[in-house]
C-alpha cells in the first residue's frame, strides 16, 4: 500500500468535490478542475474528506494509489490558491512582452518566438525580464513554463537565457588561452 495514498484529503470550506465513478470534479473560489482517474483506483467522499482506495492489490495499482491521491490533492489546493511559476530572462537584449494572449520572446535568436497563452493560465510580464504564470492546474503551469524555458535555457558560461526563479545555474570558467 502507498503511504501517500492512505492519507485522506481534507476539503476546505468553499470547495465542492463531486465524484462520479472514476471522474472527479473540484470547484472552488479560484476555478474548477476535472480529471478522470485510473480505473484501478476509487475515490470516495466521506464528510469533508476524500479517501482514495485501491481496487486491486498489485504493484501498478499501488503506484496509481499515491499518484491519484496527489492529483486530487493538487486539484483541491489549486482551486483555493492557484499555483505559480516565475521565469527570469537574463541577457543583453533578451526580453519578453505580452500582446493580448500571446507571449512574445526575444532571446537572441534570428526571430521572435511567440507562444499562445492557454486559456486556464494567467500570464504577467514585469519589466520585460520576469514572466509570472499562475493557474489552478499545476500540471498546465509546469508544462507551459517548461515549454517557455526550453526556447533558451540558461547557459553556464555567461548565464544568459531563461531560468526559473530561484534556480541556480552552475557557472563554468571559459577557455584559459595559450601561454
Amino acid at each position: 500500500m502507498s503511504r501517500i495514498g492512505k492519507r485522506p484529503i481534507t476539503v476546505p470550506q468553499g470547495v465542492t468535490v463531486q465524484i462520479d465513478g472514476t471522474h472527479v470534479a473540484v470547484k472552488g473560489p479560484k476555478g474548477s478542475l476535472e480529471r478522470d482517474l485510473n480505473p484501478q483506483v476509487t475515490a470516495k467522499l466521506e464528510g469533508d474528506q476524500v479517501v482514495v482506495e485501491v481496487a486491486q492489490d498489485d504493484r501498478e495499482a499501488n503506484a496509481m494509489h499515491g499518484l491519484s491521491r496527489t492529483l486530487i490533492q493538487n486539484m483541491v489546493q489549486g482551486v483555493v490558491e492557484p499555483f505559480t511559476k516565475t521565469l527570469e530572462i537574463s541577457g543583453v537584449g533578451y526580453r519578453a512582452e505580452l500582446k493580448g494572449k500571446v507571449l512574445n520572446l526575444q532571446v537572441g535568436l534570428s526571430h521572435e518566438v511567440n507562444f499562445d497563452v492557454p486559456e486556464d493560465i494567467e500570464c504577467k510580464v514585469d519589466k520585460q525580464v520576469t514572466v509570472q504564470l499562475s493557474s489552478p492546474n499545476k500540471e498546465s503551469v509546469g508544462q507551459f513554463a517548461a515549454k517557455i524555458r526550453g526556447v533558451r535555457p540558461s547557459e553556464p558560461y555567461k548565464g544568459k537565457g531563461i531560468k526559473y526563479a530561484g534556480e541556480r545555474v552552475r557557472r563554468k570558467e571559459g577557455k584559459t588561452g595559450s601561454k
